[in-house]
């Protein structure tokens, strides 16, 4: 990384270095998808939850895997399947004879990262079971409240193009996402390097070289430095504007709510960060922009019949908006 050629105000020496880290030990094994791996370690800054879509065999699991061996934090898996129930993902009560009371029994989300594969093939009792644990990041059973771990991080993951035997996630469920990340196919000359990098190396073998990087106390007090990252009273208006402007779309029925517009300013702020900044660009809204708001925008049937997408949707706003200097 190059020296920056201004004086920051916060130190982020030691942030930007556990990014360099995090991100050389993910590519023991992965080759390429640097932005997606930007946006991820952005959501984990923010502690933000983050959703990968992208069709199967692109790695979107095993990215997910890998980061999660950089945190040296408590790592779950949960696959969901149209009968897991939300017991089977929060816990229940047992009635303990001994003591002739009932007992929690906590469930595999106790943990500081989840991973969930498949989130879309559980239905809408499983799906609402995640609803309080994703916001408020704790789970409420038979009348007591339990608290997650800090830091407390979803990683899901869907396939757009397979539809037998899914559920459409629901829009508030979807709105809990800080990030709805799209991993695409390598490009030929990373699908070269891939090819020639596992034609002489086992995938498990390069997986266990993988090492932990960074506490979870760290990463809370990381968390806490993005949050000082100056954005300054323009750059607040030009989120307002740009939220404000989902709203009142031609071709979105509905728009971006509140949530989006925080989550935007916090995924702005640790972009900086990651870029060695203490202060926000109009660019750092700008890239993170489609990944925080494509999720949490409805077009207009019409729009859809069209063939538009959200991504060109929110592109047009983009442009149609001044940025500020």
């Amino acid at each position: 990384m190059t020296e920056p050629l201004f004086n920051n105000r916060l130190e982020l020496t030691e942030l930007n270095e556990a990014v360099s880290q995090i991100k050389a030990e993910v590519g023991k094994v992965i080759i390429g998808q640097e932005q997606n791996l930007d946006f991820l370690l952005i959501c984990l800054l923010c502690h933000g939850h983050a959703l990968l879509e992208g069709v199967p065999g692109v790695a979107k699991t095993l990215t997910a895997k890998l980061l999660s061996k950089t945190v040296n934090g408590s790592f779950k898996r949960l696959q969901f399947t149209p009968d897991l129930m939300p017991s089977d993902i929060l816990g229940t009560s047992v009635f303990n004879p001994k003591t002739l009371e009932f007992e929690y029994k906590a469930g595999p989300v106790f943990c500081n990262l989840i991973l969930i594969d498949e989130i879309n093939r559980s239905p809408a009792k499983t799906q609402a079971a995640l609803f309080e644990l994703m916001e408020e990041r704790q789970v409420t059973i038979d009348g007591h409240t339990y608290f997650m771990p800090d830091p407390f991080v979803v990683i899901a993951t869907q396939n757009p193009v397979e539809q037998e035997g899914t559920y459409r996630l629901p829009e508030a469920q979807l709105d809990r996402f800080l990030m709805k990340i799209q991993v695409g196919y390598p490009g030929r000359e990373e699908e070269l390097d891939l090819l020639r990098r596992f034609n002489t190396h086992l995938q498990t073998d390069l997986s266990a070289t993988v090492n932990p990087v960074i506490s979870t106390q760290r990463l809370v007090e990381l968390r806490n430095l993005v949050h000082r990252v100056l954005l300054e009273d323009h750059l607040l208006k030009f989120i307002a504007d740009l939220i404000h402007a989902t709203r009142n779309h031609k071709m979105i029925e509905l728009g971006a709510s509140p949530r989006a517009s925080l989550a935007l300013m916090h995924a702005a702020k640790a972009m900086a960060a990651i870029s060695g900044r203490d202060f926000v660009l109009p660019e750092d809204i700008k890239v993170v922009a489609m990944p925080v708001l494509s999720h949490r925008i409805v077009l207009t049937p019409e729009a859809e019949m069209e063939g538009i997408t959200e991504e060109e949707v929110l592109n047009s706003l983009l442009s149609g908006i001044e940025i500020p200097r």
